[in-house]
Formats: C-alpha cells, sequence, structure tokens
C-alpha cells in the first residue's frame, strides 16, 4: 500500500508529503542528551551545525533544549529557554527550510514562535502541558505528536506492552482528540510512535513491524530511530548501520518523514528507500 499524500500547513507554508521522505534533522542544544548532549550547546556551534543541516538535505531543522533520555530530569521554563533563546535569534532568517522546536511547554513554543519557529513537536503528546494547543493554534503552527508512555524518570519501571502498536496508535487517537479540543486543524497535525519513549527493546522493533496500522489514524506519519537504544550497537559505526536499517524500514513500512541525526551519511538509504517504495504502489 502507498504512502498517502498530504500537505501538512505549518504557519504560513506548506510541506507536500508522500512523494519523498521529509528529513528532519535533530540539533540538540543540551548538555545531557542521550547521544550527542553537549556538543553543540554553544550557540555559535548549534547554528554552524543548523546551517549545514540544511546544507546536507535536511527539509526541517528540529532543536530540542531539554533532554529526554531515559532517567532525565525535567528542567524549567527559564533554563530550556536559555538554552534555546541564543540559538533561534542567530538562526532568524538564515534557513529557507522550517525550524521546529522540541518542548511539551506552551510557554516556550510561544516564544519559539515569535522568533519564527513554525513547529512545534511534542514528545509528550499533549500529556505535560494542556494548553499547548491552544498556542500552536494561535500561531497557526505545525504539531507533531509523540508517543509516550510515563517520564524518563519512570520509564525503567514501566510494564510490558502485551501488544504494543494496539496500544499506540489507541494513545494516539487520544493525543490527536486533545490537539482537535483545542483547536489544532487536522491540516496542521503528524503523530509520531515515539520510538524509544517509554517502550522496551522488543517492543520498539514490534512498533516498527507494524508501523502501517498508523495509517487508521489518516495523518502524516513520522518516524524517529536515530541512534537509539533499542538498536543494540556498541560501537558508532554499527549505530548508524543499525539506524539506517531502521530509517529503512520505516520508510517501507509508511512513514512520511524520519527524524534522524546523521543526514549526510543517511541519505543514500532514504533515497534507495523511496525508490523502493515507489514499487509499492
Amino acid at each position: 500500500m502507498p504512502r498517502k499524500r498530504f500537505l501538512w500547513k505549518v504557519r504560513d507554508n506548506e510541506v507536500q508529503l508522500g512523494d519523498r521522505t521529509i528529513i528532519v534533522g535533530i540539533l540538540n542544544v543540551t548538555p545531557d542528551s542521550f547521544s550527542d548532549g553537549g556538543q553543540y550547546s554553544e550557540p555559535d556551534r548549534a547554528y554552524a551545525r543548523a546551517m549545514q543541516l540544511e546544507e546536507q538535505g535536511a527539509d526541517i531543522v528540529d532543536i530540542g533544549a531539554e533532554s529526554t533520555r531515559p532517567n532525565a530530569k525535567p528542567i524549567t521554563e527559564e533554563d530550556e529557554w536559555r538554552r534555546l533563546a541564543p540559538v533561534l535569534k542567530r538562526l532568524r532568517g538564515k534557513l529557507t527550510i522550517p525550524i521546529s522546536v522540541d518542548t511539551y511547554k506552551s510557554v516556550i513554543a510561544q516564544r519559539a514562535f515569535d522568533l519564527g519557529v513554525q513547529i512545534v513537536n511534542d514528545p509528550t503528546g499533549l500529556t505535560f502541558d494542556p494548553n499547548l494547543p491552544k498556542t500552536v493554534t494561535q500561531y497557526d503552527g505545525g504539531l507533531i505528536l509523540n508517543h509516550m508512555r510515563g517520564t524518563p524518570e519512570t520509564w525503567a519501571r514501566l510494564p510490558g506492552l502485551p501488544d504494543p502498536i494496539t496500544t499506540v496508535v489507541a494513545d494516539l487517537q487520544a493525543c490527536v482528540h486533545r490537539a482537535r479540543h483545542g483547536g489544532v486543524d487536522m491540516l496542521r497535525i503528524v503523530v509520531d510512535p515515539g520510538l524509544g519513549f517509554g517502550k522496551r527493546k522488543e517492543e520498539n522493533h514490534q512498533v516498527l513491524a507494524h508501523l502501517r496500522q498508523l495509517a487508521k489514524l489518516d495523518l502524516p506519519i513520522l518516524s524517529g530511530p536515530s541512534r537509539k537504544g533499542f538498536l543494540n550497537q556498541s560501537t558508532p559505526e554499527g549505530l548508524l548501520m543499525a539506524t539506517a536499517a531502521a530509517v529503512t524500514a520505516s520508510i517501507l513500512a509508511g512513514a512520511h518523514m524520519v527524524r534522524i541525526h546523521d543526514v549526510a551519511e543517511l541519505m543514500p538509504a532514504i533515497q534507495v528507500a523511496d525508490t523502493i517504495a515507489k514499487y509499492q504502489e
């Protein structure tokens, strides 16, 4: 079954989804993210990396200032904005592609929108801040709803999922309902199964294997397997190859977008997967 085509509205822009895989380049400006914590916490380095991601072929840059690695503790709005603001100010008007901010806080989203951000990527699926949908609606922003169980501090203690994909689909349906109740237009929503977010290693593989079931929600799908622990690799080279395999599996299972760290390195795998996907139609 081919990917359904969507026109995703993000503020004043429209992103065509379904013809090829849209690449969301990850930029963490945190000191403690699971993969690249501290590497881009200095604003000038973060600015340079964002420009590089666009040059390498990213269609969107997703900037996160609060870690969601396992056992991470939440940070205050002030700390998150202190990390994020200098980068957004430097980037304003510099990129030709949309900027997404990875946050669940409506105050941060509002400030980011004021600096030209077009998309909010909520890692909690609107479970932490009920005011976020109203903020997204106010600015006509795009919204990515990520599936997450519990919090990073509780993930290790969560019980297993008997049927992971059924749970993910049902929970994301509830997320979409919350967004719609807050006024967010369906044309502005993308869903993400939240690989690694409160799921055991084998459960992530099961979600990937049945990713196409998310098509029931009739919304664009984003998949973010990049460098995740469930890939179970001990070397950078192994992790890159495993990410390429998971990205390819995501595309062939119907993902419209992939969220990745290594844009240049994974571009060949994405292009081949897109070519194969065309013959699924």
